[in-house]
């Protein structure tokens, strides 16, 4: 097979596998859009022959959506604030300073990566409710993501600190600088697309986070965006279009962002923060 020929088959074979990925999300857009019987008709149909555009209004005033948005993006940027402060620094150590001790501290951060938020909810509940804690459960919950999170963003941190030459912090030394000021003033600066895009990745899982935010915040006036979807479910659900156009307003900011910021993220990739 020619270069030519091969190229185009795996262009088609690209396209064909982002149409499979993404056609739940372009069913989830149009079905908020269909009418009760639509929904149900057979066979499907792939566009609504009336668009219901009034279901958005009707989601967001009667579920109080914008209360749900503002919570998950409370819990989101304070968990990435708590964890970028406190990962940074133990990213750094893990690049620069190889021994034993830093081998083992790196083995069992990676082992915490593998503890599923179900299986570490019930010790983080039972420590909490025991030092109080619940009574500001937004806080408890931004401290529970920030125990599951922290392994990964300093996982993906330390390679991209690695990737940044030893040989500029010493020249930096040299020249006057403390160990600090060269952190700041040469690594830091040159480490900042991976740092970005790990950031972006933890706000990712943050924003979507359920099993911590549905078993310690029991005030609805403080739950977050997916537990308000959640409350959808009963054992009579029929309210599909009113489910998606719900899931819809929900996931669309993190497309957004996403959309806004791919050029940082490929930046960060090549830089090394998946190295």
């Amino acid at each position: 097979m020619s270069t030519t020929n091969r190229d185009r088959l795996m262009l088609a074979i690209s396209i064909v596998m982002a149409a499979i990925y993404l056609f739940p999300l372009y069913w989830m857009y149009i079905t908020a859009l269909k009418s009760g019987s639509e929904m149900f008709a057979t066979p499907p149909s792939f566009w609504p022959a009336a668009p219901q555009w009034g279901t958005y209004a009707y989601v967001w005033e009667s579920r109080d959506m914008g209360r749900y948005l503002w919570n998950s993006l409370v819990i989101a940027l304070g968990s990435v604030a708590l964890i970028t402060l406190l990962g940074i620094g133990c990213a750094y150590v893990l690049a620069r300073y190889r021994n034993v001790w830093v081998d083992i501290g790196l083995f069992l951060i990676l082992m915490l990566q593998v503890l599923p938020a179900s299986l570490m909810i019930t010790p983080i509940f039972v420590g909490f409710s025991q030092i109080g804690m619940l009574s500001y459960p937004r806080l408890a919950v931004i401290i529970a993501i920030a125990a599951k999170h922290m392994p990964f963003f300093v996982v993906l941190v330390r390679a991209t600190f690695m990737s940044v030459p030893q040989e500029l912090e010493e020249a930096a030394l040299v020249d006057g600088n403390s160990r600090i000021g060269a952190f700041f003033n040469i690594v830091l600066p040159l480490a900042r697309n991976g740092i970005l895009v790990s950031a972006i990745l933890i706000f990712m899982q943050a924003f979507g986070e359920f099993v911590y935010s549905k078993s310690m915040i029991q005030a609805v006036d403080l739950q977050p965006a997916s537990v308000g979807l959640n409350s959808f479910m009963g054992p009579n659900t029929n309210e599909w279009n009113n489910i998606m156009a719900y899931a819809t307003m929900y996931v669309t900011p993190i497309l957004a962002i996403f959309v806004l910021l791919q050029r940082r993220i490929v930046s960060g990739l090549t830089s090394g923060a998946l190295k």
